[in-house]
């Protein structure tokens, strides 16, 4: 059973009729699920993952002015609960792995992970945010959310960075593909400077995969499940996971270069379809500043092309 499977139908059975019973004059008010941080929110844990921070369990989100009230109460309840379920559990707790589930004030949940208690409210905030982030705290599922307050803050994320922020991250991401990929990787193994090619083609692979998500409008998640999230995506997405795998397979040098191109003539290929460049060069940094270009914030297009 997948874990956020798992977590639904122990709050289902377990929670739900606790929460129901214990704190029915707030039932309407609370906000529950599976969110943040684990592969089991993201839905890629498998039989590995579950020798820790994996298990029954569920979080729950309050406003302010509930936190205030029950927050104490209502983590003591939680921590009351069976601690298996269905033959899972209990969950074996790693150095780093505290705090993924309980009960939360909504506006400090999302300020774990983006270190603001509101919704970005300017371009520079938005642009440097951390990706894997946003993708953590708008990952996995929302059981109930009577009042919708959780829901708002994470629609809002979901909504996606405001175009020019999109742009210039397309922009950038032109630059450095273009910049590991076509220019240095060649060039180190004509140096025979393996490990500085090795860095340039794994730079180059996470960039592809991740300007493959700002055309899809996601968040890129963290590095592990770059690769095989990038699958799911309805633009380039299962071609794009394909394509890096032959190329981190390709032992002969030569081709690595000729699958490198493959790679960059689809993504060119994609700028133009979504109408982002139409300029004809085959290497991708030609088209960083043509995109940039088209940003309509001023000094955001004022910006080092680079910076994304």
């Amino acid at each position: 059973m997948k874990g956020l499977e798992l977590a639904e139908r122990y709050f289902e059975e377990v929670g739900f009729p606790m929460l129901k019973d214990a704190f029915a004059p707030y039932l309407e008010r609370l906000a529950t699920g599976l969110v943040g941080d684990g592969s089991e929110c993201f839905g890629f844990d498998d039989s590995i993952s579950r020798d820790h921070d994996w298990g029954p369990g569920f979080c729950v989100w309050l406003n302010p002015e509930d936190f205030q009230d029950i927050a104490g109460k209502l983590q003591a309840a939680l921590d009351e609960l069976p601690k298996t379920f269905e033959g899972c559990g209990p969950r074996q707790i790693s150095a780093w792995g505290d705090g993924r589930l309980g009960v939360f004030e909504i506006p400090g949940f999302y300020k774990r992970f983006l270190g603001l208690d509101r919704l970005p409210q300017d371009l520079d905030t938005w642009l440097f945010l951390p990706e894997n982030s946003l993708a953590a705290c708008t990952n996995g599922k929302v059981f109930r959310d009577p009042l919708g307050e959780f829901t708002a803050w994470r629609e809002g994320l979901l909504a996606f960075y405001p175009d020019d922020v999109r742009r210039k991250k397309i922009a950038a991401r032109c630059m450095t593909l273009g910049q590991a990929g076509q220019y240095n990787f060649p060039r180190c193994v004509q140096r025979g400077e393996l490990f500085a090619a090795q860095y340039a083609e794994t730079k180059f692979c996470a960039d592809a995969i991740s300007i493959v998500f700002l055309l899809n409008r996601r968040y890129t998640p963290f590095y592990k499940w770059m690769h095989r999230a990038v699958g799911e995506l309805p633009i380039l997405g299962g071609w794009m996971r394909d394509r890096i795998g032959d190329l981190i397979a390709e032992t002969d040098l030569s081709k690595k270069e000729q699958r490198i191109e493959e790679i960059c003539a689809a993504l060119i290929q994609e700028l133009g379809r979504q109408m982002l460049s139409t300029h004809g060069s085959t290497f991708l940094p030609d088209h960083g500043p043509v995109i940039q270009a088209t940003i309509q914030d001023g000094p955001l297009r004022e910006r080092n092309v680079w910076v994304g």
